[in-house]
C-alpha cells in the first residue's frame, strides 16, 4: 500500500469538478498515483533550480519554472 500523501477524496473532487458524475475507486487511485509521480518530478527539478541559485529554500518561482519544463 502506497503512502497516502494526497487524499482520495481530493481526487474525486477534482474529477467531479471536471464533469464526472461518478468516480470509481480505481480511478481515484490512478489519478492519485499519476499526480504524486508528477509532483515528485516537479519537486526534484525545483530543488535543483534552488540549489543552482545557491539557495537552500525552494521558492514558488522554482516550482513554477520546474512545472513548465
Amino acid at each position: 500500500m502506497s503512502q497516502r500523501l494526497i487524499p482520495l477524496a481530493a481526487m474525486e473532487k477534482i474529477m467531479k469538478k471536471c464533469g464526472a458524475e461518478r468516480v470509481s475507486d480505481n480511478a481515484k487511485v490512478a489519478l492519485k498515483e499519476v499526480l504524486e509521480q508528477k509532483a515528485e518530478e516537479i519537486s526534484q527539478k525545483a530543488v535543483k533550480l534552488a540549489m543552482h541559485a545557491a539557495r537552500k529554500t525552494v521558492k514558488s518561482s522554482d516550482v513554477r519554472l520546474a512545472a513548465k519544463e
